[in-house]
């Protein structure tokens, strides 16, 4: 077991290097100075649009590809994640979950509107991602089976694992019940939905998600106004550890940074390009209101429910922070886990409550992740047969790609809590490397898609999107949609254009 934690620590440290921490912040920076910080902008369009879309027998709403999406993102991150970036890096890393949330909204508009723009309907559905736009937009099939393969290792094995691990600690401590039991119960859970296909995956997500992140804010703010005093005292903390002014966190600046970004990342995904498979499912008339929904997704994780958990954490003094050697610089709760520091938070506020409802927010926060994880490895399985859908090896690999993702949710619930989160927080290092990369190159026609989408809005028109109004090859599909789905707006789109309204 040793070994096995030690190669998983080596593998994270990998993909997890300063290069990569910084090439994240630097493509947040880059995406968002070029759009002209549409995160900013455009605040009023992503509630707008999030709304917007209806479902089809094709592809899912604007807001269930929204809640695939944010469910993916709102996961043991959350809370867990949280935990051991304060753990780790001080509260300083709670600064540079917000900086790489901002920041990374800007790159998940672009992943996301080009999943959008290279859609492909595969199996009767719409399915699209970083292996569908590095084939058409890179124009390389071997690159987009590699990057299919990968979100298959990473989304069906590596990174189940880490959230039922989650939830088996936290039902363990709160209700004392075995993880092998909680093991089983929730592989059954998950196996019901998951062999139910993409639409009860996204039916799920789409119940559950508001509920479950609106409740944990509310606890959350509760715990503040009952701490209200503290607030200038932990936002203090925050920033002061943030820009290393805090002598007492001062020997882990370096680590607040790298812990930050990297947590920030696990948990708001931007940049990783799995919430732009989400994004590839919906029915829009334009890839650009997918890419405003998805951004928006990232606030909603990160500035939202990241913060109540580190609010929750800081206010009640429920947490431990270690140097770069292991020793404590902060030990407030000795002997306990870092994954159980929210829980001591909230038990803190409601004695022998709190736990149990900490476990619960879990059970509801990981498992629509793990859904989200199923829907993208399909995604990325029916991109690589796409060519022959109908045929036994498609459904297969369906078969076995949703049976290996079940065993690994069983598997992660009696594992190490470290190792589980050392070979997930690599495969998302793997994934963010690959297609942060993709998306640089690809910055013409993601760049495009929003300056076409604010000159129909300008011209009073509800955007629809044509390929060769930005000169996008490889994308007929929308030719057929505009035509079929969006006559109206096609119509009042191409009156505008002969009237000299819109260029």
């Amino acid at each position: 077991m040793e070994g096995l934690l030690n190669f998983s620590g080596w593998l994270d440290g990998f993909f997890w290097g300063p290069i990569m921490i910084y090439l994240c912040l630097a493509a947040g920076i880059y995406f968002s100075v070029l759009m002209k910080f549409p995160q900013l902008r455009l605040v009023k369009d992503m509630v707008g649009q999030l709304l917007g879309g209806k479902a089809s027998d094709k592809g899912v709403s604007s807001f269930q590809g929204f809640a695939m999406a944010l469910g993916g993102r709102v996961g043991t991150g959350n809370i867990t994640g949280v935990a051991s970036a304060i753990f780790f890096g001080g509260p300083g890393a709670v600064f540079w979950m917000w900086a790489i949330a901002f920041l990374g909204a800007g790159s998940a508009y672009i992943e996301s509107a080009l999943a959008q723009v290279w859609k492909e309907e595969i199996h009767g559905e719409y399915r699209g991602g970083p292996a569908y736009y590095i084939e058409k937009g890179l124009k390389s099939r071997p690159l987009g089976i590699a990057f299919a393969i990968l979100t298959i290792i990473s989304c069906g094995i590596m990174l189940p694992g880490i959230q039922t691990n989650a939830f088996a600690q936290a039902g363990k401590l709160s209700f004392g019940l075995a993880p092998w039991i909680i093991g089983l119960i929730y592989t059954a859970l998950v196996g019901y939905v998951v062999f139910g296909g993409g639409k009860r995956i996204a039916r799920t997500a789409e119940m559950i998600v508001p509920f479950m992140a609106i409740g944990y804010i509310i606890l959350a703010l509760i715990i503040l106004a009952v701490n209200f005093t503290k607030i200038p005292e932990v936002f203090g903390m925050i920033f002061s550890s943030a820009f290393n002014l805090n002598a007492v966190y001062g020997a882990v600046f370096g680590q607040a940074v790298a812990w930050g970004v990297k947590r920030g990342i696990f948990s708001n995904e931007a940049g990783q390009g799995t919430g732009a498979q989400a994004a590839g499912a919906a029915e829009v008339s334009h890839p650009a209101k997918q890419g405003l929904v998805q951004a928006f997704s990232v606030y909603v994780d990160t500035l939202f429910v990241c913060t109540a958990t580190a609010v929750m954490i800081l206010s009640t003094g429920a947490f431990n922070v270690v140097n770069e050697a292991g020793a404590f610089i902060t030990e407030n709760l000795p002997g306990v886990e870092k994954s159980n520091f929210t829980q001591e938070a909230v038990n803190s506020f409601i004695p022998g409550i709190g736990g149990g409802f900490v476990a619960i927010a879990l059970f509801f926060f990981t498992f629509t992740t793990i859904l989200a994880y199923a829907f993208y490895t399909d995604s990325s399985i029916g991109y690589i047969f796409k060519k022959n859908t109908s045929g036994s090896g498609y459904k297969n690999a369906i078969l076995f790609g949703r049976v290996a993702l079940i065993a690994m949710v069983f598997i992660g619930a009696i594992s190490s809590v470290d190792v589980v989160w050392n070979f997930g927080s690599a495969a998302v290092g793997a994934m963010a490397w690959f297609n942060v990369i993709v998306i640089i190159l690809l910055t013409k026609p993601g760049l495009a898609t929003l300056k076409d989408y604010e000159a129909q809005k300008k011209a009073g028109l509800d955007p629809i999107f044509v390929p060769s109004r930005i000169n996008v090859q490889g994308a007929e599909i929308w030719d057929k949609i505009a035509k079929e789905n969006y006559s109206e707006q096609f119509a009042a789109m191409n009156k505008a254009v002969k009237e000299g309204k819109l260029k």
